[in-house]
């Protein structure tokens, strides 16, 4: 199925959906929300999955950020896969939409936990570990926010996926 006569070709392009006019910083928040949860799936996941198997800090962190990688991505991907795009053209349109959002949420959580004491030797059952996280992922939320919409305005990043809905 080619799609291809679908994409924006203008940033007053990214701001139409469903024939409705969607402002700019509305598209970026919610494109930034998404990422954000796609994160948060992955980050907590990782986190229960190394701490349960009992693996060290960097291998744990390494399993979070991929994670939140494959999560995000799935995000995006599945509501294409239903509205009928081949798997290699959702995982272009999800690479394109994601990458850069997730690489800065993902930066900035893992930075922000490593400053925070103790919140990566915390474990799961504590309010420190959950609210090291909970903090860390609004603050990346909120750094990814203006690349979102630098992307969008331009015709890019979930310009892209919101112009296939």
């Amino acid at each position: 199925m080619d799609h291809a006569h679908h994409l924006p070709h203008t940033a007053s392009d990214a701001h139409s959906h469903h024939g409705r006019s969607v402002s700019l910083e509305r598209v970026a928040f919610m494109a930034t929300l998404h990422c954000l949860a796609g994160c948060a799936i992955g980050e907590v996941a990782g986190m229960v999955l190394g701490t349960a198997l009992g693996w060290g800090n960097l291998e744990t962190i390494a399993l979070a950020v991929a994670l939140a990688f494959v999560s995000g991505y799935a995000l995006t991907m599945v509501p294409l896969l239903r509205v009928g795009y081949g798997f290699r053209a959702a995982t272009r349109l999800a690479l394109a939409a994601d990458t850069a959002s997730i690489t800065v949420m993902e930066i900035v959580d893992n930075l922000l936990m490593w400053m925070i004491p103790g919140a990566m030797d915390a474990s799961l059952d504590s309010w420190l570990f959950w609210g090291s996280l909970g903090l860390a992922l609004a603050v990346a939320g909120v750094a990814a926010y203006p690349i979102n919409r630098w992307l969008i305005a331009r015709g890019r990043g979930h310009a892209l996926v919101h112009a296939q809905h």
